[in-house]
């Protein structure tokens, strides 16, 4: 139980590449420079500061990437799906990684886990009212009278 609450709660967070490979279908977030802004404008708009989706192909000099979603540089994001573009690397001044947030997963995973405690107890203690385990009684007075 407590694996599949972590699971369902894990955080996670776009780190810098380290490394200059990232494998294919790794979700990543790339941000794009003044000059990646001019050259995508026309298809893309000018405000765009971060591409974020699924690298489908990388080569030395491009980032092919099935979209999900834009983030612009005053704020605001526009949902995409998967809409594949280039991106020259030139374009690109950081190459960012989704990975899984361990700390604020945990921390995350163990309030929800709290919570759902806190409910469990609550339903076998009850709550505190000494006739709530009792059923209520009639309203109406009910009088037999026997048939001859």
């Amino acid at each position: 139980m407590l694996s599949a609450a972590m699971f369902a709660s894990a955080c996670y967070s776009f780190t810098p590449v380290v490394t200059t490979g990232v494998p294919l279908g790794t979700r990543v977030a790339l941000d794009i420079t003044d000059a990646g802004r001019v050259a995508l404008g026309g298809s893309m708009g000018p405000e765009i500061g971060q591409i974020e989706g699924r690298l489908v192909q990388q080569t030395t000099g491009e980032y092919v990437v099935a979209v999900q979603a834009v983030r612009f540089l005053r704020g605001g994001e526009q949902a995409w799906t998967g809409e594949r573009i280039s991106v020259k690397s030139e374009h690109v001044s950081t190459v960012r990684e989704r990975r899984l947030s361990k700390g604020r997963s945990a921390i995350f995973g163990g309030a929800a886990l709290a919570g759902v405690a806190y409910l469990i107890t609550r339903s076998i203690i009850g709550d505190g009212n000494a006739d709530s385990g009792k059923l209520p009684g009639d309203t109406l007075q009910s009088v037999r009278i026997p048939r001859f």
